[in-house]
């Protein structure tokens, strides 16, 4: 069945490395089909890679070598759920590793500027605890961390 919104993603002559690296790291991900630019423009010359359609978590994107006049910002960002530390340590390290940047409160940006916040499924959970104090206690355990240590939620949930 077609996909009739996909999400482009301007990178700046890195989009299909970007791809290969999003695959790379995501399962239910891959690099598809891209397009040399017919004319030059401002981010491509004729004949260069202009557009890369790649999936990320079976998500379409479509990435465009612009040229260097956007830039990503934290206005907008990938929320990845993970179910296991291990699983959020992985993601966080390869998002973070060779370039990438830590930031607060499981966001973090990769050496491409995109930004990404690997969120465990308890963390959402635990904000939305009908019991509020548990709730406001995850959320202050949130607030001291970077990347989300899940056994730390789990007991501030816990009060413990």
């Amino acid at each position: 069945m077609p996909n009739d919104l996909v999400t482009c993603l301007w990178f700046d002559g890195t989009a299909r490395e970007a791809a290969e690296f999003y695959a790379d790291t995501f399962p239910d991900s891959h690099v598809g089909q891209g397009f040399a630019s017919p004319a030059d423009n401002p981010g491509t010359r004729e004949g260069e890679e202009i557009t890369v359609n790649f999936t990320i978590l079976g998500r379409p994107f479509l990435g465009l070598n612009g040229g260097p006049n956007f830039k990503f910002n934290e206005a907008v960002s990938f929320q990845v759920l993970t179910d296991t530390q291990e699983e959020t340590d992985r993601y966080w390290a390869a998002i973070t590793g060779n370039g990438g940047k830590e930031s607060a409160c499981g966001w973090c940006s990769d050496r491409f500027g995109l930004h990404w916040q690997i969120t465990p499924r308890v963390l959402m959970e635990a904000i939305g605890n009908p019991d509020r104090a548990a709730a406001k206690r995850a959320m202050e355990a949130m607030m001291t961390m970077g990347k989300i240590d899940i056994a730390a939620i789990e007991a501030a949930i816990a009060g413990s």
